[in-house]
């Protein structure tokens, strides 16, 4: 009649290290993220959208819009020649007609790192540079893909499959995103790898903590004490991943650095509170000598080491701008042609830093920062005004615009859901607001040191994932925790579902001037909300 006792005895001995584990998981807040087919068959549905919205039409409009003059042009001479390459005056026309080989054969001075137009460059190459649809499918890609990241990275940062569907529904009818998906710029290729490097230390925290979790329990159930400095880290492979992605970002634009300082300092702050939560008493120390330093060499490090790598087609280059500069100089530079390339991209650099800090040439669509969340002075990309039977149009007079503003609704909530996420983060210490916030810190509040620069608003939307993330975040608190009342989450949904509806609906309302659809001109000031706009 023993045994069955001493099972019993021997089961809840057994039970424990399972029990403690989950203690120190619910701690760190680090509950297991179950694989759900239901959430990935959701999030590429979103995807699915975002998508056709993009891929919709893109190569309707045979002109180069806006700074794709620039950077179109840029990407298919740097697949042809590893750099950029000048051009004759007034290209334009002939680019538009396939005529795609007039370059000279003298490397063109630019300004931006070669990344960006090495994405747009491989879209050439993959359908021609004699259309449209060749010079816009790579970022129209990159585009659709960032809908889907943001979908699994908001499930992963709320632990809500739900606040990340509906973070992703709101990128992929905005206009920011929406236009600068469907047009050649930087921008958005900056956002991608900021937001890849961001997701990826997304992924380093949780596993990250659930290690330590597993050891903190191993010692506890064990009865033993931790090491001098504390938890070892452990190897941390997508901290690594991170840095590339991080390092990729400088290399689109150097305003990547400020994502790289900002998400530095926050997985810092995320080792040193999971040390302090499991209870190390020198979390400080420990969390300086075994986190934060080599998290500078696995990010900073990381992502010095590729952006200098992304250079290689100008250092494999002889026509590359500044490429023979230091040989160039009195003594003919060092003798080591290694030596002689890095100075000759630190001034290269140089140049360009004195050019940007410098850059104040006014421009009518240029926008102080202050404004940029509330969409004040949109940028215009493209206009054409079309007469009674031209280009279908069929009454007296129509316009074709391409306006980069975002739909009204998801700027103007998601700088009010901005503000809740901030008091979030600092008066309740809510770690899932305060690393939404983490984006916003990188990719906005630099350009508040610039409001005297040429600047423009299609800048946000290197940020704009984190706006969204924000606001999705303050939806889901609407809605109400799942243990919520039933008269709540009823409630709670029927508010969010129809404010989302009406979010669509607007979307749908302003596609034209996001388009460049031929609409007659009393319906485009329809959709000139502000006078600024124009």
């Amino acid at each position: 009649m023993q045994t069955a006792p001493d099972a019993r005895h021997r089961a809840d001995i057994d039970d424990e290290p399972a029990a403690v584990l989950d203690s120190y998981r619910r701690r760190l807040g680090a509950p297991s993220l179950p694989f759900s087919r239901w959430a990935w068959a959701a999030a590429f549905a979103v995807f699915g959208l975002a998508l056709v919205l993009r891929l919709w039409g893109l190569g309707s409009i045979g002109e180069l819009i806006f700074d794709e003059t620039y950077y179109v042009k840029d990407g298919y001479t740097i697949t042809q020649q590893g750099v950029e390459m000048d051009w004759p005056d007034e290209p334009d026309a002939a680019w538009e007609r396939g005529e795609v080989d007039t370059y000279e054969d003298t490397g063109a001075y630019v300004v931006h790192p070669p990344v960006g137009k090495w994405v747009i460059g491989l879209g050439m190459e993959l359908l021609g540079a004699d259309n449209p649809w060749g010079w816009r499918i790579s970022v129209a890609l990159l585009g659709a893909i960032s809908v889907l990241m943001v979908a699994r990275i908001g499930r992963r940062l709320f632990r809500s499959t739900t606040v990340g569907l509906i973070a992703a529904l709101l990128l992929a009818v905005d206009g920011v995103h929406l236009v600068e998906s469907r047009t050649s710029l930087l921008d958005l290729v900056l956002m991608f790898f900021a937001l890849a490097g961001f997701g990826a230390l997304l992924i380093d925290r949780d596993r990250h903590r659930e290690r330590m979790a597993q050891l903190a329990a191993r010692l506890h159930v064990a009865a033993e004490a931790s090491p001098a400095l504390g938890l070892p880290g452990g190897v941390r492979p997508w901290r690594i991943v991170g840095g590339v992605m991080l390092g990729l970002s400088c290399g689109v634009k150097w305003s990547g650095l400020y994502f790289l300082a900002a998400f530095g300092i926050m997985i810092v702050l995320w080792d040193w509170w999971t040390r302090r939560t499991i209870g190390e008493r020198r979390w400080f120390t420990g969390g300086l000598v075994l986190d934060a330093i080599p998290a500078f060499l696995s990010t900073v490090g990381v992502a010095l080491l590729t952006y200098v790598l992304s250079w290689s087609g100008w250092f494999a280059s002889t026509k590359g701008y500044d490429r023979q500069w230091a040989a160039e100089q009195p003594g003919g530079g060092s003798g080591n042609a290694v030596m002689d390339a890095l100075w000759s991209l630190w001034h290269y650099h140089a140049r360009a830093y004195d050019f940007h800090v410098h850059l104040d040439t006014p421009h009518p669509y240029q926008a102080n920062p202050l404004g940029w969340l509330l969409m004040i002075r949109p940028t215009n990309f493209y206009y054409r005004g079309y007469d009674y039977g031209e280009h279908g149009c069929e009454v007296a007079r129509c316009a074709s615009h391409i306006l980069s503003v975002g739909n009204p609704l998801i700027w103007w909530l998601g700088t009010l859901a901005i503000l809740a996420c901030v008091v979030l983060a600092i008066r309740y210490r809510d770690g899932r607001a305060a690393a939404a916030l983490a984006g916003i810190v990188g990719g906005y509040l630099p350009w508040l040191m610039y409001m005297d620069r040429t600047i423009f608003t299609f800048y946000t939307v290197a940020f704009e994932p984190w706006v969204v993330l924000c606001l999705a975040y303050v939806l889901g608190l609407l809605l109400g925790p799942p243990g919520a009342e039933r008269e709540r989450r009823l409630a709670g949904g029927l508010f969010v579902g129809s404010l989302l509806t009406l979010i669509v609906m607007v979307s749908a309302f302003f596609w034209p001037v996001w388009t460049g659809q031929v609409i007659d001109l009393e319906q485009w000031q329809w959709r000139m909300w502000l006078p600024s706009w124009t």
